[in-house]
């Protein structure tokens, strides 16, 4: 049965698209945009009916075990809430920092011919900003494992 509303439910989607393409609407007019909201709402509207329907239909047997928390077929012992040292999160928050910086190179090395010189300046200046602040953090002892 849920293929088969979904089934015409996409049907509908592509006959209306279809018809919506075929007419000649201004482009900067907000009909323009109509074919996006009617793509929206069957999304927004499918999602919905395939909660609701596996809600309704599905099964409601709730044992104990099924309630039990489940950790990946390992047993679970112990407390999951021990303290982890703050150097872990700072060496990851670091990595994500200069990581996200060096993706930044990307568009120079893609147009470095365009850019010229002014470009290269750029970039190493740049390069220089990212420098200092590695330095920055290699004499705050901010990569030191040890205490």
């Amino acid at each position: 049965m849920v293929y088969c509303c979904g089934y015409l439910i996409f049907a509908a989607r592509i006959s209306v698209m279809f018809h919506l393409l075929q007419t000649n609407t201004d482009v900067n007019s907000a009909a323009s945009y109509i074919p996006v909201a009617i793509q929206m709402v069957f999304a927004v509207g499918l999602v919905g009916l395939l909660m609701f329907l596996t809600h309704v239909l599905g099964p409601k047997r709730k044992t104990a075990e099924k309630l039990q928390t489940f950790a990946s077929g390992i047993e679970s012992h112990g407390d999951a809430r021990q303290p982890m040292a703050i150097k872990y999160f700072l060496v990851a928050i670091l990595f994500v920092l200069f990581d996200v910086e060096v993706i930044f190179f990307y568009p120079y090395a893609v147009n470095f011919k365009e850019l010229g010189w002014n470009g290269f300046w750029a970039v190493m200046m740049f390069t220089g900003f990212f420098l200092c602040g590695f330095i920055y953090i290699v004499k705050r002892g901010a990569l030191k494992w040890e205490d």
